[in-house]
């Protein structure tokens, strides 16, 4: 999907903020851990925001079912579509079929127990 360029000078301002959100929580000593919650909430509204912009409703809604039985896999979703947003290699929004085959592939390996009665 080609960007815009509002969208691309609003990513790259983003990016510029969480890098000098991060630049002070390192060059503070007792404010430290304040600003390192701040840096933390500040991506996790740009990855919110991300999520937003390319996820269709029902992604979403799957997307956050997942979340309520497996929270770090949902973590792991949520970082592998914001990593592909970033890098351009969304075309359009994904929606709910494309959600339940990013899951498929990005699901561990189960393992299965076949059960046969005789």
């Amino acid at each position: 999907m080609s960007e815009t360029p509002d969208d691309e000078r609003l990513e790259e301002l983003r990016e510029q903020k969480l890098q000098e959100l991060q630049d002070q929580a390192q060059g503070q000593g007792q404010g430290d851990a304040e600003a390192q919650q701040a840096a933390q909430e500040q991506a996790e509204r740009q990855q919110e925001a991300l999520l937003k912009q390319y996820l269709t409703d029902g992604a979403r809604q799957r997307l956050n079912a997942v979340e309520m039985s497996k929270p770090d896999f949902a973590a792991q979703v949520k970082q592998q579509v914001t990593s592909l947003a970033r890098s351009g290699r969304v075309n359009g929004r994904i929606d709910e079929d494309q959600m339940k085959e990013l899951l498929r592939e990005l699901q561990p390996d189960q393992k299965s127990f076949d059960i046969r009665r005789r």
